[in-house]
């Protein structure tokens, strides 16, 4: 198999970020992750970030940024950025009220137009990582789809989230499929849950990378899990990614439970991708 790229999305571990940033981005490079994507900063500067990056030979490929974070000073939020190497700006979560079938569709696709564009004039690139509520239909095609029929392939990527394409219904390694050659980075999640389709159970976060608990639409026994503990089939879904032209494997836990750490859970899910996988 293709010697993936391996990163860690930080809000899993965002706790341990609270109370010591670099000693948390220090633990992860210790387990073998190289890559890291930010959300939230954490108080940081940029050249704050890019010292302790570098002092650890860690790289950030990419953030979860909401677009607001540009709104008072675009090229100022541009440049915090391209100072610690984010090549990808990844919208994090987007309101399903202001997507495809709502009144606010035309506004929410000029604002990702014009933040893309911005992003391409400094060697950047938007993306939009899914949660499962895009895989709605409207018009006969998935809501996630229309964002992406709507702009410009050279100015949006797909931050696929295996975790909720699955618990929506769809196999992930179809959908890494269907956007072969744009699935730079793809993030690898695993879950058990007791149906599949059962609605929204994740965190959502704020531009500051600060949780927003939103209850469930029902209990459907959705955990999150570290990787390979879960429901998900990784060997299915890495040669997707391996076919698909996919750079980087991003591993995210949003949440852990019954006494695991968050640093442990990330152990588990590298530890994991290095023994099954020899990533």
């Amino acid at each position: 198999m293709k010697k993936f790229g391996v990163g860690i999305q930080l809000y899993g571990v965002k706790n341990a970020m609270q109370k010591d940033f670099e000693g948390t981005l220090a633990a992860v490079k210790e387990m073998g992750y190289e890559y890291v994507e930010f959300a939230g900063f954490y108080g940081k500067t940029a050249e704050e970030i890019r010292a302790i990056l570098a002092k650890l030979g860690l790289k950030c490929v990419s953030v979860h940024q909401g677009l607001d974070f540009f709104n008072e000073d675009p090229q100022a939020g541009v440049d915090f950025l391209k100072a610690f190497g984010v090549k990808y700006v990844v919208i994090p979560w987007y309101a399903k009220e202001a997507l495809a079938g709502t009144d606010k569709w035309e506004a929410t696709l000029a604002s990702f137009t014009e933040k893309a564009k911005l992003f391409q004039a400094n060697g950047m690139m938007l993306g939009y990582h899914n949660h499962d509520f895009e895989f709605k239909r409207f018009e006969g095609k998935y809501i996630h789809d229309h964002i992406f029929d709507a702009i410009p392939e050279e100015l949006i990527v797909p931050e696929l989230d295996t975790c909720w394409v699955h618990y929506a219904g769809l196999d992930p390694a179809d959908k890494i499929r269907e956007f072969a050659g744009r699935v730079d980075i793809v993030h690898l999640k695993d879950f058990n849950c007791k149906e599949l389709g059962g609605g929204p159970a994740y965190a959502l976060i704020d531009a500051d990378g600060n949780p927003i608990d939103v209850p469930s639409r029902e209990d459907n026994g959705f955990r999150f899990a570290p990787l390979g503990r879960g429901r998900q089939d990784f060997t299915k879904i890495l040669t997707a990614c391996e076919e698909s032209g996919t750079q980087i494997v991003i591993v995210e836990q949003d949440r852990v439970y019954d006494g695991m750490t968050e640093l442990e859970a990330a152990k588990i899910s590298r530890d994991y991708l290095k023994n099954t996988f020899g990533l």
